[in-house]
């Protein structure tokens, strides 16, 4: 599924101006995402591709998801990013997308979507 059709289907409010390079990456096929608060483990189990669910707000999950090559960040619980992490994320093309559901509802709807967590098991 396309990210922007994830962005259409569940809601979520992209954050930061959109350019050709970042409109892009809204036109990615997403299979795969990933959940985490701790930027250690993104860094050390997420894939190239995976879109990333956090509570996180702060700048430096921009460079985890760039390092990582990651779709795009969904921030939950109706938090607001930083204003300096919206600009980092314009700088790197990295789509921010928000949600005011908890982590266990999102990651349900997004799994009926057929994004899994595992490759092979949807």
């Amino acid at each position: 599924m396309k990210l922007k059709d994830i962005i259409s289907s569940l809601n979520l409010e992209a954050r930061g101006k959109i350019d050709k390079s970042s409109a892009d990456k809204l036109d990615k096929d997403i299979t795969r995402g990933y959940v985490s608060d701790l930027l250690s483990d993104v860094m050390a189990n997420s894939e190239e591709g995976d879109l990333w669910i956090t509570l996180q707000t702060h700048p430096n999950i921009i460079a985890v998801a760039s390092m990582k090559g990651l779709a795009g960040i969904v921030i939950i619980n109706g938090r607001q990013p930083e204003e300096e992490m919206v600009r980092k994320a314009e700088e790197e093309n990295i789509p921010i997308l928000l949600s005011k559901l908890p982590a266990f509802e999102l990651i349900g709807r997004l799994y009926k979507l057929g994004i899994v967590g595992l490759k092979g098991n949807a």
